[in-house]
């Protein structure tokens, strides 16, 4: 069975010879207690490309010392050094359940193993008054040997200092002072493996050098990317630069940083950890709609079918999520009527709901990550990437295109609106506020895309879109919410049971509905306003 930990940890170049300075000078630090010298074996596995060095991630089998088995190291986006480290026993082959942790980097790759390190762990405890372990430091001698190419091997020293469980970050601040004041220096390289890789590569002289300095790079963007949604828009900029590359490269960028935000959060879905799987959805949407909203700059023959692969993922992806949102909605609104109109088991009844509505859907969403159709989903988006099917309009500068393309997707929108206010209330409306939502988050999705390159004008545009699409959002969940609660009351019905509570969280959703149908003219005149519009033609 996998554990998870959550590692954060530092370490330091030293010499062979080096001696750590005393360490109970440290605030806190009541004593330094000898632990003797650990031998550890630790060999590290990944395809022969290195996929998952290239994304900062480890994967290894250790014997020696008190955690003997499989790691998986996967960032985290908090700072670094900041790892997830998930165990799991020892066993002759990769483990099933960290083989589905890598499978959105690795695809169909052989693991292999490709370096190991012998290192002799020379341990501390650093403890407080009451004996409680605040940190661990250690001076390690480290030998690796490449198992693939040459069999090149190298050695270092190192210290590494790894913060207790639900220790205070603020600790190793304190300790690293006291050691640069003793001559200890931060490591370049905040792996063991990223400095074996890059000193037993095969490389002309010079060389591992620079290698070195792209594992930096690398691994502190990937403490970054496994932030999701601010690291869209960053890791966008940077490929684009200051805005005066062309549509392609700015769209592509794009697709590059949505396609690694889904490959990053596969294990956190896996993993079960909080809004990952909606974070996920978030991807597939936004890559979707991006697809859709540079139609000219991007050969639909080509993205289309991708797009419905990605509408399948983000529906598979919902299932649960959606009844999970619901019923938040439903459990809500019955936690507010008072006690005294609340007839009949009206928390039972939909807790009944719920539950047969649920489709054991972790089962279910593992099912989807682990099947051929999600693999071949990832390789088609790798293919396109590779390969882009761009159309002349891709060769425009970011300035003229995008510009465009965004202001198309925003008479999109207002055509829909205007629609949807023309008609009477009822269903033929609530449809039409339905269409008019997608369109706006189409909107909103294409102002994001374009803010790396047209800057604030494009970021103000899509906060108004998002204004828009918040309206007819809470307006959707309504008639969601109402169309539940007539079922509900029907079942209530056919129970025996009385209908009463449910017909006037009915008639609230209604009145919630009206609302915002009254809201959304104000709302639009202030997301539609004409300097806005001219700011982005510009």
């Amino acid at each position: 069975m996998a554990e998870t930990k959550r590692e954060i940890e530092r370490k330091y170049d030293v010499g062979a010879d080096a001696a750590l300075p005393d360490l109970t000078g440290v605030a806190g630090v009541a004593d330094v207690v000898h632990k003797g010298v650990v031998e550890l074996d630790a060999t590290y596995w990944d395809t022969p490309d290195q996929r998952l060095a290239a994304s900062s991630v480890t994967l290894r089998h250790r014997t020696g010392g008190a955690d003997a088995g499989w790691h998986l190291k996967l960032p985290v986006a908090l700072a670094d050094g900041v790892r997830d480290e998930i165990h799991a026993p020892l066993s002759p082959d990769v483990p099933r359940s960290l083989l589905g942790l890598v499978r959105s980097r690795v695809r169909e790759a052989e693991l292999i193993p490709v370096v190991r390190l012998l290192s002799a762990r020379d341990l501390r405890h650093l403890v407080d008054e009451r004996g409680a372990l605040l940190a661990e430091v250690s001076i390690d001698g480290v030998v690796a040997e490449r198992l693939t190419g040459s069999g090149a091997t190298a050695e270092w020293s190192e210290v590494e200092v790894e913060l207790a469980d639900d220790g205070d970050p603020a600790l190793l601040d304190k300790v690293e002072k006291k050691l640069k004041k003793a001559g200890v220096r931060r490591s370049d390289l905040p792996s063991k493996l990223s400095r074996a890789l890059a000193e037993t590569a095969d490389a002309p002289p010079g060389e591992n050098e620079a290698r070195a300095a792209r594992s930096r790079k690398a691994d502190k963007k990937a403490g970054k990317k496994a932030g999701k949604k601010e690291a869209v828009a960053e890791a966008v900029k940077e490929a684009v630069g200051d805005g005066t590359g062309t549509a392609g490269d700015h769209v592509l960028a794009y697709l590059r940083a949505q396609r690694d935000a889904l490959v990053a959060l596969d294990p956190d879905v896996r993993r079960d950890l909080p809004d990952s799987v909606h974070q996920m959805r978030v991807a597939t949407r936004r890559m979707r709609s991006a697809f859709k909203s540079f139609r000219k700059i991007l050969d639909r023959t080509v993205t289309d079918p991708i797009g419905d692969e990605l509408k399948w993922l983000a529906a598979e992806l919902g299932v649960d999520r959606d009844q999970e949102v619901l019923t938040e909605r439903l459990t809500s609104r019955i936690g507010a009527v008072p006690r005294t109109l609340l007839l009949g088991p009206v928390r039972g009844r939909l807790r009944i709901w719920t539950v047969a509505r649920r489709s054991g859907s972790r089962r279910r969403t593992v099912a989807v990550l682990d099947g051929k159709r999600y693999l071949a989903l990832l390789q088609s988006v790798d293919a396109l990437l590779a390969d882009p099917p761009l159309r002349p309009a891709a060769a425009a500068p970011v300035g003229k295109a995008l510009p465009k393309a965004v202001l198309k997707d925003y008479r999109r929108l207002a055509a829909r609106v205007e629609h949807a206010l023309e008609l009477p209330p009822g269903e033929q409306r609530d449809v039409a506020m339905h269409e008019a939502r997608k369109a706006a988050k189409r909107a909103r999705y294409a102002g994001e895309a374009a803010t790396p390159a047209l800057g604030k004008p494009a970021k103000r545009f899509a906060k108004r879109m998002k204004a828009v699409q918040s309206v007819l959002g809470d307006h959707q969940d309504s008639v969601v919410a109402r169309d539940a609660l007539r079922t509900l009351a029907i079942q209530a019905h056919l129970a025996g049971e009385t209908a009463f509570t449910w017909g006037l969280l009915y008639g609230q959703e209604e009145a919630a509905a009206a609302d915002r149908e009254r809201e959304l003219p104000e709302v639009w005149a202030e997301a539609s306003r004409a300097k806005l519009r001219a700011a982005l033609s510009s």
